[in-house]
């Protein structure tokens, strides 16, 4: 496949932290300490949205404007209404236009360090599809798709890095950090509000390569499992089903086939109606099936055996195959995506292949025996 540029956007603004009052109820920024790494901003900011701004959400704004503040910051200075646009309160959701003023108040900033930007590794990753306004890129296992959460940088900082003259480069979704294959990125704001009306709408149709532990029914073609997402007490962010479409949960659906049968394993591919955080590796490991790898969901006995190398046999797996006898990446791969080009409405078809560790472990895995190896029929 061809592949496109990436856009990127960018409103330069110092990360930022809350200025603390120095009276309860003051909003009065504290005096810069003479420490390198902070600065108060003493006045308010008030920036205009031009063309590479509008019609973004105000949250995901300012999320883009205080570089490094935490999200927990974000929201509550809209809650607050300290964050004003046009001079009126608005809530996290609100769309901006083109013209709109944005009120920013006065915050507490913690400046990086001058060589901390350019800690980010440039890097360009295999292309399945650029043009002027899309990219489209085979993502590795093990690579965020961007910083936070405590990672420093992923796909889309990277590349910004190594395409410093691109004017716009936005992420149109996400997959997991251990999950491969392709991934979509705008190069123009147009063509991402485009993109992600493709995948909010479910006209972008994405099927994922997913290796299980056991034999998957044959029958079973649908979950269709609401989800709930959660924080455990570490502050992990996590998903679980839910019975039923309430207040807890969001309906999933999820498409399951099986493409090989192996002694103790079972190749599906999975293609996902519904887009919400983990659905694959939820949706199998409730049904019985984790997902090879998954340390969130899946097997958690299985993925020990199979990273710890040569010490101890594994049904139907023959580790000679594997690079060291190990395996350590999570088994979730976008192998597939079709969706309409942003400008032209032309319909595209994206294909990544099947990383090669991917492949190789499916070399070392017995195929399944025959449920009637004579060939006989029975009664």
């Amino acid at each position: 496949m061809a592949v496109k540029k990436a856009a990127r956007k960018s409103t330069a603004a110092a990360p930022a932290f809350p200025a603390r009052p120095s009276s309860p109820g003051s909003r009065t920024p504290v005096p810069a300490t003479d420490s390198p790494r902070q600065q108060a901003t003493a006045s308010v900011q008030r920036l205009v949205i031009d063309e590479g701004s509008a019609d973004q959400r105000l949250d995901n704004f300012l999320i883009k404007v205080l570089k490094g503040a935490p999200k927990t910051l974000i929201y509550r200075i809209i809650r607050s209404g300290e964050v004003r646009v046009n001079k009126g309160r608005a809530s996290a959701d609100t769309r901006l236009a083109l013209g709109d003023e944005v009120r920013v108040p006065p915050l507490r900033l913690a400046e990086k360090p001058a060589d901390e930007a350019s800690a980010v590794p440039a890097r360009e990753f295999p292309v399945l599809f650029e043009d002027e306004v899309m990219l489209v890129i085979d993502k590795p296992a093990g690579v965020a798709v961007h910083g936070g959460s405590g990672v420093s940088f992923g796909v889309i900082e990277q590349l910004r890095r190594a395409r410093p003259q691109a004017r716009f480069l936005e992420l149109v979704h996400r997959l997991d950090k251990e999950t491969s294959g392709v991934l979509v990125i705008a190069k123009k704001r147009s063509a991402l509000t485009s993109l992600q009306d493709c995948f909010r709408h479910r006209t972008a149709h994405k099927t994922y390569a997913a290796l299980v532990s056991g034999q998957w029914p044959e029958k079973k073609k649908v979950v269709d499992v609401a989800l709930h997402k959660f924080l455990t007490a570490e502050g992990e962010r996590r998903v679980k089903a839910v019975a039923g479409d309430d207040d807890e949960g969001r309906r999933s659906i999820s498409l399951v086939s099986v493409v090989k049968r192996f002694e103790a394993f079972s190749l599906l591919d999975v293609t996902i109606k519904t887009g919400r955080t983990h659905q694959i590796r939820v949706h199998l490991s409730h049904e019985g099936h984790g997902i090879v790898g998954d340390d969130k969901y899946g097997d958690f006995a299985l993925n020990k055996a199979l990273a710890r190398g040569g010490e101890g046999p594994l049904p139907g797996l023959d580790r000679q195959c594997l690079p060291d006898g190990r395996w350590g990446r999570m088994f979730l791969h976008a192998r597939y995506l079709r969706l309409p080009h942003p400008v032209s409405g032309e319909e595209l078809t994206f294909e990544a292949p099947l990383p090669a560790a991917c492949q190789a472990l499916l070399a070392s895995l017995a195929p399944a025996k025959p449920a009637n190896p004579s060939g006989l029929s029975r009664g």
